[in-house]
């Protein structure tokens, strides 16, 4: 089912997600996409949640920590996420916490010591990322949020973090209980104690299931993968795409970019062009077998670098086209042998 058609039977959608391997077009097909939900009259807000940002590069202005309405394009803003900025925000409420509770614990250690163990976790980044972007989707100040991920395998563990995050805080909120009744058995006065920490834990559990209730609901969100007619790619987004359905969070589909159109080939090709095509084809056998009627849109290699809104619109037009058919009855994508009778 072509993405156009695939938009129309799924209106209600809010919230959508491009990811996939590393170089694939991630950022140019959430661009382009949010571009066309944008043409719809919806306002969007296209959001970088990748550490190495690349919305800047793309529409050539700086969009880092701010909300940038997009030149030329109504309805559209973009948003880089500032890492560094989430990073230290976190990390100051990091330490209030601790504070906390080394206050109802009665333990001297400066709450600092134990702020940067924290921080220096490698997943600590992935987790300040995580929190700006449910804040943006618990704010609904936009009709659509496109988000442009980390590679498949950061993404993986960016989405899942609400279920992850939830066994951990129930688990937390047991032992904290545990220990405030403990506490309130060895007291002399008997007075039950305000616990802030667990108060902050109770709270914080709210949130990560209302994440998740936003993220596995099918009828608002929706990821979409992003891949060449590579094997690498391919078993790449073969792998996750199961991930993700085991985690709850529905998958919109497959789009394939870069396809050679081998109609535009001469009888002159050079022979490393034709057996390019003929890898593609190859490929693109695999990506039918595997998924099928989940493939979204099949977008040729321009002749241009995709950067700028001009280029993103040519995109735009190639993703949301009319209902199209498969590649064997489409304009120069067909078979190994069809491409090779046709060069």
């Amino acid at each position: 089912m072509p993405m156009g058609r695939y938009l129309r039977e799924h209106p209600t959608l809010k919230y959508f997600f491009f990811g996939g391997k590393g170089g694939v077009g991630k950022t140019v097909f959430a661009g382009a996409a949010a571009i066309g939900l944008a043409r719809q009259g919806r306002r969007t807000l296209l959001v970088s949640t990748n550490p190495v940002h690349s919305l800047t590069g793309l529409f050539g202005y700086d969009m880092l920590g701010k909300h940038v309405p997009v030149e030329g394009v109504p309805n559209l803003w973009a948003f880089e996420i500032d890492t560094r900025e989430s990073i230290e925000r976190s990390k100051v409420e990091i330490r209030e916490k601790i504070r906390w509770f080394l206050k109802f614990a009665d333990i001297t250690t400066k709450a600092d010591d134990f702020v940067e163990s924290a921080t220096m976790n490698p997943a600590f980044e992935e987790s300040a990322m995580f929190e700006n972007m449910i804040d943006l989707m618990f704010k609904n100040e936009y009709d659509v949020y496109v988000f442009d991920t980390a590679p498949t395998a950061n993404a993986r563990r960016l989405l899942g973090m609400s279920s992850v995050y939830s066994l951990w805080v129930n688990k937390m909120l047991k032992s904290r209980e545990e220990a405030r009744t403990l506490r309130e058995m060895l007291s002399f006065t008997k007075k039950k104690e305000t616990d802030p920490l667990m108060e902050y834990l109770v709270s914080f559990r709210d949130r990560m299931e209302h994440a998740r209730k936003l993220l596995t609901d099918p009828t608002l969100t929706s990821f979409f993968f992003v891949t060449l007619p590579e094997a690498l790619p391919i078993a790449v987004v073969t792998r996750f795409i199961q991930w993700f359905k085991d985690f709850g969070i529905p998958v919109g589909g497959v789009l394939v970019n870069m396809v050679i159109d081998s109609a535009s080939l001469g009888p002159n090709a050079a022979v490393f062009v034709k057996n390019r095509v003929a890898m593609q084809q190859e490929h693109m056998q695999t990506i039918w077998r595997e998924f099928d009627d989940s493939v979204r849109a099949i977008v040729p290699l321009f002749d241009a670098e995709v950067r700028g809104v001009p280029m993103l619109q040519r995109l735009c037009d190639a993703i949301f086209a009319a209902d199209g058919a498969k590649p064997a009855q489409s304009a120069g994508v067909g078979t190994p042998h069809e491409v090779a009778a046709r060069t």
